[in-house]
């Protein structure tokens, strides 16, 4: 009886071993947003991670979260890691690629809670009503990544993020398209 119970257990262990390893190797999560504006609004917000306070989701998540910033203040080679709670965890960004005012390739390193590396582009287009702004993360996933895809979908938890994160862009960078006020003008 225990020798059918350990063959048993043995084989559902083995069942879902296989399931894991036939899971997708890759994930890629992908939002846009209209953003009645021109392209150089939205590429300047994301180009410099000092103005991502204004609209990363991320940010709101741990008022009392660790930054710091390196290499120059924008553009190809800046970083900018972070330190926070369990819902932002640790990691640090760089920006590879950055082409006024069309595309921002970024390379995300996460460190807590879990290790792993993925990439972030950004792309802004012209279109009739402004700039069609898209924020893509791509990575691999490794077994242990695979293992928690069976119970988290990345699409669903990142996408509901970068859908809140490019509302509070729109906001910000339709804001810097409004010509200022003088409020002693009558």
């Amino acid at each position: 009886m225990v020798r059918k119970i350990l063959l048993g257990i043995v084989v559902l262990i083995l069942v879902l071993v296989v399931v894991i390893a036939t899971r997708p190797s890759t994930f890629r999560v992908e939002r846009s947003i209209t953003i009645a504006a021109p392209p150089e609004n939205a590429f300047a917000q994301v180009n410099d991670f000092h103005k991502w306070e204004a609209w990363s989701p991320w940010e709101k998540m741990d008022l009392q979260m660790k930054k710091t910033f390196e290499g120059p203040p924008a553009g190809t080679g800046a970083a900018y890691a972070w330190a926070g709670n369990d819902k932002v965890g640790e990691g640090r960004m760089t920006i590879e690629q950055s082409d006024p005012p069309s595309q921002i390739g970024i390379r995300l390193e996460f460190l807590k809670p879990f290790a792993a590396t993925c990439h972030a582009t950004f792309t802004f287009a012209p279109v009739p009503e402004g700039t069609k702004a898209t924020w893509v993360m791509e990575g691999h996933n490794n077994f242990m990544a695979k293992a928690f895809s069976l119970v988290m979908n990345m699409d669903k938890s990142v996408g509901g993020e970068f859908e809140r994160g490019l509302a509070s862009l729109k906001a910000v960078a339709e804001g810097a398209s409004k010509p200022a006020t003088n409020p002693a003008t009558p």
